[in-house]
């Protein structure tokens, strides 16, 4: 591929329609965009091979899956250095599913999915607390999640 290949409008329509379904068959794709299913494939293999692609994910409801706590959580850390260490053991933890690096009052900002009030009770005091420089936490309970999408090109 060429490291000079920029991303143009037909690119950022097939993105677009890929991120509402990514089970739509490039064919699809293509009739929407009005190229051919092989050019759909052509780029997104440029786009995978620039990194901008990687994979595909399902969205999930985890509360159909009995997990009926998402929340989030801000992290001070005891040091800063002490980051990559945290991030480490955090990863650990099946609950985490995403961590960021932050700034403003937390170093590392948490989101984390729970069957109840007791199971994150018992992540944070087995698990969470446990995490060598992790100084204190704070924990926020999502009520509702008003939104989730992708950025639109």
């Amino acid at each position: 591929m060429s490291k000079n290949y920029e991303i143009d409008n037909v690119d950022l329509k097939i993105l677009n329609i890929l991120m509402e379904d990514a089970k739509i068959p490039y064919t699809e794709v293509a009739k929407k965009v009005f190229v051919s299913g092989g050019t759909v494939h052509v780029r997104m293999k440029k786009l995978e091979e620039m990194g901008v692609v990687s994979g595909t994910t399902l969205k999930m409801d985890y509360s159909k899956l009995g997990y009926d706590v998402t929340c989030f959580m801000g992290i001070y850390l005891e040091k800063s250095s002490l980051y990559d260490n945290v991030v480490t053991q955090l990863k650990e933890i099946p609950e985490v599913v995403k961590i960021h690096y932050t700034t403003g009052n937390y170093s590392i900002f948490l989101k984390i999915h729970c069957k109840d009030t007791k199971h994150l009770r018992d992540v944070l005091h087995d698990k969470i607390q446990h995490v060598d420089g992790i100084e204190r936490t704070e924990t926020f309970i999502s009520l509702e999640e008003s939104l989730n999408r992708h950025l639109q090109f």
